[in-house]
């Protein structure tokens, strides 16, 4: 056996392990330091939480104010918005059958399934899909699967709002021209 092969690799690990411990001993200056800037940061992490959290309850505090505001405002805007009554003897001589207030498979495109898509998504009347943007209510499609996608709903809000309106001519003479729910 080679005596300096081993010899070698031993030296180099004692003086390594030598110069360590004294740069480990000049870097420590033995009075806890590094323990007191930790506990500094900790207590700049914990005041800085305490003021995010101040400063979210201040912001959620605003919030339910303007949503407050927000929703008086509207129950003032509903209460000056007309609203139609369903004549239902009307809707069924011009349309030639018998329809249910409400029954969004009036409008020309929608049927039972995509109805029941749409009572899902939070649309159960003719004025909420009349409110509907083509946008949300091709996203629904879209959310409900490839069968669902290929619907076009782009005349849909406009369908429901003049059933909604009790225009059951202008519905019909719309509907007469439409091909599957589109123009």
């Amino acid at each position: 056996m080679n005596i300096p092969c081993i010899l070698i690799p031993v030296l180099v690990g004692l003086i390594c392990g030598i110069l360590g411990y004294l740069l480990g001993k000049m870097n420590s200056k033995g009075d806890g330091s590094l323990a007191a800037d930790l506990q500094a940061d900790l207590d700049a992490c914990k005041a800085h939480t305490k003021s995010l959290n101040t400063r979210i309850s201040a912001l959620e505090a605003d919030l339910a104010v303007k949503l407050s505001t927000s929703q008086t405002t509207q129950s003032f805007a509903a209460s000056t918005t007309p609203v139609f009554l369903f004549d239902q003897d009307l809707a069924a001589s011009v349309c030639n059958k018998k329809i249910e207030e409400n029954d969004l498979k009036i409008v020309e495109g929608i049927g039972p399934k995509i109805e029941t898509l749409m009572n899902a998504a939070g649309i159960s009347t003719w004025k909420e899909l009349s409110e509907a943007s083509t946008e949300k209510l091709q996203a629904i499609l879209d959310a409900g699967g490839e069968n669902y996608a290929i619907h076009n709903p782009s005349t849909w809000a406009k369908q429901a709002l003049l059933a909604y309106e009790g225009k059951w001519q202008d519905l019909k003479d719309l509907q007469e021209n439409l091909m599957g729910g589109k123009e």
